[in-house]
This record gives C-alpha cells, sequence and structure tokens, in this order.
C-alpha cells in the first residue's frame, strides 16, 4: 500500500495520533491494524468486551467499531467519523446494529480497504476543505507564466495562507531559483518520481525545501539533474497530497503539454493564462488556450499589455474565447529582484502583488474572522 515517497516522508517524524479501534475480533484487530500502519498513523486499540470511555470515544478523531462490539458501543452517544466495520455479508443485521451505533458507513473487508485506507489517513492529516487550485501557463514563450504563479504563491503566504507551489515545468529552469531557495536542501521532483497511491500531504511539505521568508509556502521544482518528466501517477499522488492540507495550490505547467501536465489541469479549479498583447503571441496563446479547454473547463486569460502597437485586451480575449482575468502591467526592477534572490511579489505595491490580491480575493475563501495560524 505504500509507496517510496510515502515511506521516505513518513520517516522523517513520529507517527500521527490515529483513530480508535473497538473489536475483539482478532483477524479484524489485525487488518486494521495494518491499514493503520499503510496511512502513517498508529490507533488506539480498545480490549477487553468493555465500551471505551467516554473521553476517548468522543476524542478520536474517527471511531472504527467491530460488529461484535456495535451493540456495548450504542450507548455511548452520537458523533460523526463512526464506522461499522461488519464481520458477515449474509447478515442483514448490521444494517440495524449501524442505525442504533449512529455510524456513518458499514464497511466489509477488504473490499472497502482502499477507501478505508484514504479515510484513515485523512483523518490523521485533519483534513478540511481541500485547497482551491491554480494552474498557471504561458501562451508564449517567455510571456511570464512562472512569475505570475510564483507572485500568486507570494502572496497567498504573505497573507498567511497555507501554499503550495508546484514547477510543472521541467525546461523551466526550476521556480525555486525565483524563489531564492535553489540552494535549500529539500525533496525536488525526481525523488518523487516514483509515487504512487497516497502521499501524506503534511509530511511531503515537511519534506520540501524550506524558504526562511515565507513559512506558510512550500515549493515542489526541479533540481539540476537530467530528469526531465515525471508521470503523470506522481503528479497525480503528490498534486493530490497537496489539495488535501488545504488553502492554495499553485502550478506553473507548460504550454507543451505532456501527461503529467495534463493532469495538473484535470485536477485543477481553475487556469490562468497568460497572454502579451501582441499579434504572434496571441496567435500561439490561442491553441494553448484550445489544449486547456479540452482538460479544464475555467480557463481565464491574463494580457500583458506591450509598450507600442498592443492589441486591446477585451479584443484578445474574445478572439481566445476566454473570460479576461485582467491585465498585469509591467512590474520595475523585477529582474533586479530575481537576482537579489527576490521572490516576484514581494513588493506589496507592485502591479504584481496588487493584481494576485485582487484574483485571490475572488477565488480563495475568506479569512476566518476570529482564531490565528495558518489555514
Amino acid at each position: 500500500m505504500s509507496t517510496p515517497i510515502a515511506d521516505h516522508i513518513t520517516a522523517e517524524g513520529p507517527a500521527v495520533a490515529g483513530p480508535l479501534v473497538v473489536t475483539e475480533d482478532e483477524g479484524l484487530a489485525e487488518h486494521l491494524l495494518r491499514i493503520c500502519a499503510a496511512a502513517g498513523t498508529e490507533p488506539r486499540l480498545v480490549r477487553g468486551g468493555a465500551p471505551p470511555t467516554r473521553d476517548l470515544w468522543e476524542g478520536a478523531s474517527l471511531v472504527l467499531v467491530g460488529d461484535d462490539q456495535a451493540a456495548c458501543c450504542s450507548g455511548l452517544g452520537r458523533r460523526g467519523g463512526v464506522l461499522l466495520l461488519g464481520l458477515d455479508l449474509d447478515d442483514p443485521g448490521v444494517w440495524v446494529r449501524a442505525v442504533q451505533l449512529g455510524a456513518e458507513h458499514v464497511l466489509f473487508l477488504p473490499d472497502a480497504e482502499a477507501w478505508l485506507l484514504d479515510r484513515i489517513a485523512d483523518a490523521a492529516e485533519g483534513v478540511g476543505c481541500p485547497a482551491v487550485t491554480v494552474a498557471v501557463l504561458g501562451g508564449s514563450g517567455g510571456a511570464g507564466a512562472s512569475t505570475l504563479a510564483c507572485a500568486l504563491a507570494v502572496t497567498a503566504a504573505r497573507a498567511g495562507r497555507r501554499t503550495m507551489l508546484l514547477d510543472g515545468d521541467p525546461l523551466g529552469g526550476g521556480i525555486d531559483i525565483l524563489l531564492g531557495g535553489e540552494r535549500v536542501s529539500g525533496l525536488r521532483w525526481p525523488d518523487l518520481a516514483g509515487s504512487r497511491g497516497r502521499v501524506s500531504g503534511a509530511e511531503l511539505a515537511r519534506a520540501l525545501p524550506a524558504l526562511k521568508r515565507l513559512s506558510a509556502l512550500s515549493c515542489l521544482s526541479w533540481d539540476r539533474g537530467d530528469t526531465l518528466t515525471v508521470p503523470p501517477e506522481a503528479m497525480r499522488s503528490v498534486l493530490a497530497a497537496s489539495r488535501r492540507r488545504g488553502g492554495l495550490v499553485v502550478v506553473d505547467v507548460p504550454r507543451h503539454l505532456d501527461a503529467a501536465a495534463g493532469q495538473a489541469l484535470e485536477q485543477s479549479d481553475l487556469a490562468l493564462l497568460v497572454v502579451s498583447a501582441e499579434l504572434r503571441a496571441v496567435a500561439a496563446a490561442d491553441r494553448v488556450a484550445a489544449a486547456a479547454r479540452m482538460r479544464l473547463g475555467d480557463v481565464r486569460a491574463v494580457v500583458r499589455p506591450v509598450r507600442a502597437g498592443g492589441l486591446p485586451a477585451r479584443q484578445i480575449v474574445r478572439g481566445l474565447r476566454l473570460p479576461l482575468a485582467g491585465e498585469l502591467e509591467p512590474e520595475p526592477g523585477l529582474a533586479q529582484d530575481v537576482v537579489k534572490g527576490v521572490p516576484p511579489g514581494s513588493r506589496e505595491n507592485g502591479p504584481l502583488a496588487r493584481f494576485c490580491a485582487s484574483f485571490l480575493n475572488e477565488v480563495l475563501p475568506p479569512v476566518p474572522a476570529v482564531g490565528g495560524g495558518v489555514y
């Protein structure tokens, strides 16, 4: 059940407190312990024929009750996250006991093993609302897609939002350079190429390079080796793990869509296509837009005006048959900032940061009124 990356990053720290397991059935208990281990968590097993204490029952992130103990647990009070594990497919009484227990689902192993593994891992990670995922791609070479992707991530992280920036372009030079983090140790895409199945989002974020200036931002980029592709299965696993953490996920997607880039688009909520306001760039962007729309329904244009002879933004989006996300004015001093290791979007009053703040206010849920920390 585990994957090379899941094994690697789970080993970085102790297992997360796991679910409550209540059963006297030896075979079921062993099966549930194996599933919990595959999810990277350690359960609390209650045995002895007596029901668990009310504190254990109410405090557990998830409760797995064997059908042999359903009756003795039915008086503990209703709560969410209770799953009843059936022992006999031919016993119709299990559904009655599930109602009496207040169980959300009745499961039979091994058929429901994959579903249960995901549910246990979700509980261990404290999964809430999935992240809003934004793909950014250029309509032509040099359009500035990587710069915009980086600025979106920086702007969100500066506001305290949990943010993941994924570099999906192996020929882009490494988006970690734009963040000034190319020398920081941590996992890169080649380390994750063998990922399959479920990856822990929290452990993935901890294993990526730590950016001192932006603690809420995690970045997965490329190393300087010869690996130029990752399997689509790896992209799917990593992106799914990133989305489960909540907040914002930004994916820098190449114009030429390989299988991994296509997978990234399919899992995104929306895409921003960066288009320079000149004729050849718009012609190139039309083809990129057509390919992107085959994989994602919500594709929006970001127009970068040019100094002289540029096309109007409304004419561009009409020709591309895309809604306009906005116009992105040139940022003075951007090239010098990158040389100094200052990420795009760091100038809070600059055009990049203003565009990103306005866009994120539109697509992200509002900031909670009370409480603190990263969300």
